[in-house]
């Protein structure tokens, strides 16, 4: 059994990943970023959890780009086809499920 404590990751650079597991073709990654991600469409279902500090997630929403503040706790499903990038506001550790491999 392995346990970590989100608070006590850091990476030398944005989103750098621990790699926790791989379940049945999904990756479970923890990852430190204190700078924005890029817009990306993932080639299937996301699970986003913010840990730690607060993200600003971008969605584009019929054309228009949308912002929603995440804190602590939030959580974030982005299916297939949801164009998307994270920006933090600050530090922030984020739990991310995905199909393994996916941008």
């Amino acid at each position: 059994m392995d346990f970590y404590r989100a608070q006590d990751f850091t990476a030398d650079r944005a989103w750098a990943a621990l790699d926790i597991a791989d379940i049945e073709g999904a990756s479970v990654r923890l990852h430190w970023t204190d700078q924005p991600y890029k817009w990306h469409v993932n080639d299937g279902a996301e699970v986003f959890v913010v840990l730690t500090g607060t993200v600003d997630m971008h969605h584009k929403q019929g054309g228009a780009v949308r912002i929603r503040r995440l804190e602590a706790g939030d959580i974030c499903h982005a299916a297939v086809g949801d164009e998307h990038v994270a920006h933090p506001v600050g530090a922030a550790r984020v739990l991310v499920i995905e199909k393994k491999g996916s941008v």
